[in-house]
Order: structure tokens, then sequence, then C-alpha cells
């Protein structure tokens, strides 16, 4: 057994960088001439980092999970040193000694994560109600509502219905104001649609906000966009104003949905369930998770982290979000390649994905399976095309499935990008919204005109890649959505 745990490639360290100047700022420390007292053991890694005070910074890193402390005065996390530090453990150079004990310093804030994970496992196992202060210890990195919960006692049950039947009545008021105006549209014809300009649709979207219904108000700002959108913009408007009536329709009318299309309805207009609910009432599915990707984006006013999951043996898959105000940073990502041993939670819906991270098990078993996995077993287009729409069956707003492609070729072309399956002689278009996207022809170069095994998400628009493998993942578009590619 290797006393170091598995070490992680570069790609999967650089991979965790807040943005691209902690990436070039980390490869900097990455040699041994930056640390001195640079150790590794289990799951830590730990090192002293000469800066440009008299005292050395002080850097931890909890692979499981992973977790980081350092003592320089950064807001990122990880920290250039942390990157820096973890660059060197993962070059293997001998820059970081294994086998040691970790310091003093280092022991005790390890010792503390170790604490606070067995107090929120032993929580959950006797059955701790929701909103407990011991449940975020083992939810570090889904970030999507881990503070819901009070530390001082039960909220009372009593003004918690009465405060989710007064935001049900604004929903629902919210959902007959986006009805009539629906119906006005329509009437008034959709040829006039472009030049009514966004006034009227910013006013819309605003009650939207009045009505607690995140959902509705981004499906109102994208109506809002669509007749400033090429050609063939009236099609495109009929169709989502069809899909925003059958969810509008169906939030009026929840009662007459079976229970999962209810949650999925519940969700899509914005009602989701605390994590720590969820993590106390959910069933909680035990696997070993291999990160597919993750994609960061920002509309403005937040900024959300897509992290992709699929389990080993189930073979589910899972998407993890965590959001952020504007200047403040992310949850630390969990590295693309990394195989995770933990239990899943997965939030109420038809055709469930969303889920949260409950318990982290760390036990090593006598013959580890590496933590960075080869191309995970995928298929070919037409699969990928009968498992999205039978998604989309149960899920009607669904805008992508995730799916792993295998043995497909990207092609160029003057009417877009493909996935050509020479297997089945089929073709998946490229997504268009992908087609500024300097990363294609990195994929062009990794296939080199072979087939490649993609990550992605296949939609009504088409595939939209995010990882391929040659072998180590790659992750397709991590510089790029920095700045939000969706």
């Amino acid at each position: 057994m290797n006393p170091q745990g598995e070490r992680w490639t570069a790609e999967q360290v650089l991979a965790l960088a807040p943005d691209a100047a902690s990436r070039t700022a980390g490869g900097k420390l990455a040699a041994a001439g930056s640390w001195s007292g640079a150790g590794a053991r289990g799951q830590a890694v730990w090192g002293l980092c000469s800066g440009s005070g008299s005292k050395p910074y002080q850097t931890v890193v909890d692979l499981n999970g992973p977790g980081y402390r350092c003592s320089c005065p950064s807001r990122k996390f990880p920290c250039k040193h942390a990157l820096g530090l973890l660059l060197l453990w993962s070059s293997g150079e001998g820059g970081v000694s294994g086998g040691g004990e970790p310091p003093e310093w280092a022991e005790q804030w390890l010792g503390g994560r170790r604490e606070r994970a067995g107090r929120a496992a032993a929580a959950r196992e006797a059955g701790a109600g929701s909103g407990g202060t011991g449940d975020g210890a083992g939810r570090r990195g889904t970030g999507d509502g881990a503070g819901s919960g009070r530390s001082g006692g039960a909220a009372d049950p009593e003004a918690a219905r009465h405060r989710a039947e007064r935001r049900a009545q604004r929903i629902a008021a919210g959902a007959t104001e986006l009805e009539r105006r629906l119906a006005d549209l329509l009437r008034d014809g959709l040829a006039a649609a472009d030049r009514a300009g966004y006034g009227a649709w910013d006013e819309t979207a605003a009650r939207m906000v009045d009505a607690q219904a995140p959902g509705l108000e981004t499906r109102v700002r994208e109506l809002a966009a669509i007749p400033s959108s090429g050609p063939g913009w009236p099609a495109r408007l009929l169709e989502e104003c069809a899909l925003a009536h059958l969810l509008t329709q169906g939030f009026l009318h929840l009662d007459r949905l079976p229970e999962q299309l209810a949650a999925t309805t519940r969700t899509r207009v914005g009602l989701t369930t605390p994590v720590a609910e969820l993590l106390a009432t959910g069933e909680a599915i035990r696997d070993r998770w291999l990160v597919l990707g993750r994609q960061d984006g920002t509309d403005g006013r937040l900024t959300t982290r897509r992290s992709w999951l699929r389990g080993e043996r189930t073979h589910r898959m899972a998407l993890l979000l965590s959001f952020s105000a504007p200047g403040r940073p992310l949850e630390p990502a969990l590295p693309t390649g990394l195989v995770l041993d933990a239990d899943l939670t997965y939030y109420p819906a038809a055709r469930p994905l969303r889920a949260a991270i409950g318990a982290r098990h760390e036990e090593v078993p006598e013959d580890p399976a590496p933590a960075v996995a080869a191309a995970p077993e995928g298929c070919d287009v037409d699969t990928a095309l009968a498992i999205y729409g039978a998604a989309l069956g149960d899920d009607p707003w669904l805008e992508g499935w995730p799916v792993v492609l295998t043995d497909v070729v990207p092609v160029p072309g003057d009417d877009g990008w493909q996935l050509a399956d020479e297997r089945s002689g089929s073709a998946l278009p490229v997504d268009p919204r992908c087609a500024g996207r300097t990363d294609l022809w990195q994929l062009m170069a990794i296939s080199g005109g072979g087939p490649v095994t993609v990550f992605g998400e296949c939609g009504h628009r088409g595939f939209s890649p995010i990882t391929t493998w040659d072998p180590t993942p790659v992750p397709l578009i991590a510089a790029a959505a920095q700045g939000g590619t969706r």
C-alpha cells in the first residue's frame, strides 16, 4: 500500500484552481526549493513554503475532500501555496517525503476535520433531525445550502409550514401572472415580439423575483433574449413559451401530478430541499464515484459550479451544484478523474440527477484502485440519444443529460462540429454555443483524427463536450468555463 495514497496527476491538481492566475502562481511554487518539511501520509500532504515574510507559510491539504488550510492571507481556495504543494507531491520527484508524522500544526487541523466528520456520521446514524450542526463536515464541496440549518436547535415546524405555504401562494401568483403575459404574447402574435423590446419582459421577470420563483424568472429572461437570437427565432420562442406554459400549469395543478413529477416541477420553479433535510431524510447511496468533469459559469449575480459523477457499481450519473456570490470563492472543486468513495443522496425528481454528498469513507482497501481512473465505459451516439430521450420523457424541461461517448471522432465543418461514430454511421452535432471554444481544436488535436472517449451533455441543441481521456482525463473547458461559457 502506498503510504502517501494514490498520487493525483498535474491535470487533477490544476483543475482545483479557482482561476488562471492561481494556476500560474501555483506552478511557480511546484519546486522543492520553495518548500521545507514537506511530507505526506495517507490522505494528508503538508509543508512550509517560504514567502516574503520572516515566517514560512504553513500549508496542509486533506486529500479526502479535498480540504485546505494555509497561514497565508489569500482568500482563494485553494491558494497558490496549496496548489504548489500538490503539484510538487503529484510530480513524485522527491520533494515531498512519505511515511512521516504530520507536524503538530498540521495534525491539529487534520484532527479537527476527523472529529467533525465523526460527529456528523454519529448524528446521521442516530437519525438526527434536519438543520443540525454536525451535517456540514461530510458535505464539503456541495455548497448548495449546507448552512441552511440553525445550530441553536430545531426550527418551529408550524412556523416553517406557514412560511412554506406563503411562499407557495406567492409562486402561484407569479405563475398566474406569467400565464397572462404568455396569453398576451400569443394574442398579439409572435411576429411583433422582436419590436416589443425588453422592457415588458424585464417587468415580468421582476415580478417573478417578488414571487420568490427564481426558476420562472430565468425562463422569462430566456424568452426575452430569443427575438434577438438570430434566424429562426419565432419557432424557438414558440417552443419556449410552450415549456413555460407547461411549467406554470404544472405548478398550479401540483395535486394532479405524480409525486416525482410534482417534485421536478417544484424544483424547476425554484423550490429546493435544504441539504441538511435531504441528507437526514433521503436514501444515501454508497458507491465509488468517478468525477467525470466540472464546469463553472456565472450569470452576473451568482457563480455556479457543476460537477458530474458516475457510480462504479450503480452506473448512476450525479450532478453536484455549488454557488457563490460575486467576489467570493466557490467551494473547493473535486478534481476530474478522482474516484471518491462516498454516500450520495439524490434530490427528489422524476429523473433524479442532482445530488448532495453525505459521508465520505476514508478506508483504503488492501488492493486499492487507482485514484485516476482509466477512460470510463461509454456508449455510441444512437444509445446516447436514446438515453437523453428517455430522460426528456420524465423531465420535459431538461436541457441536457450527461453521457460518455466512446470511439467518436471530432469532425469540423462549415455547418459546425460533429462527433462521428463509424460503428453506426451516425454523427452527433456539437452544441452551436460551443462553436467559439478553442478547446474544440484541442479535442481535435488529442484525437489526431482517430476515435476518442468524450464526456459531456447531450441535449436538444447537440452535444457539449466537457472531458476527454488521453489516457488521463483532460478537462476541455476548465479554462473557458471560468468566464461562464453557458
